[in-house]
């Protein structure tokens, strides 16, 4: 199994804040018994899952990446 070094963890945590990032851009207030046109805004809809998506991809390349080798 492979040790993970520091820049691993670092890109680890940043693209965990990405998902969380995205997870928050699609919160908003609720459809209660009226109508609520913003359940269907750009922000939740696109944008908030596509900042999820890069997270999650990045998540994968930090967890991939090997570090330049020192020579």
């Amino acid at each position: 199994m492979k040790n993970l070094s520091k820049i691993n963890l670092i890109l680890i945590g940043i693209s965990f804040l990405i998902v969380i990032l995205g997870l928050a851009l699609m919160t908003g207030a609720p459809s209660t018994e009226t109508y609520n046109p913003d359940i269907f805004s750009v922000r939740r809809i696109t944008v908030g899952p596509m900042i999820s998506l890069l997270g999650f991809v990045l998540m994968i390349f930090a967890i991939l990446y090997k570090g330049k080798k020192k020579e």
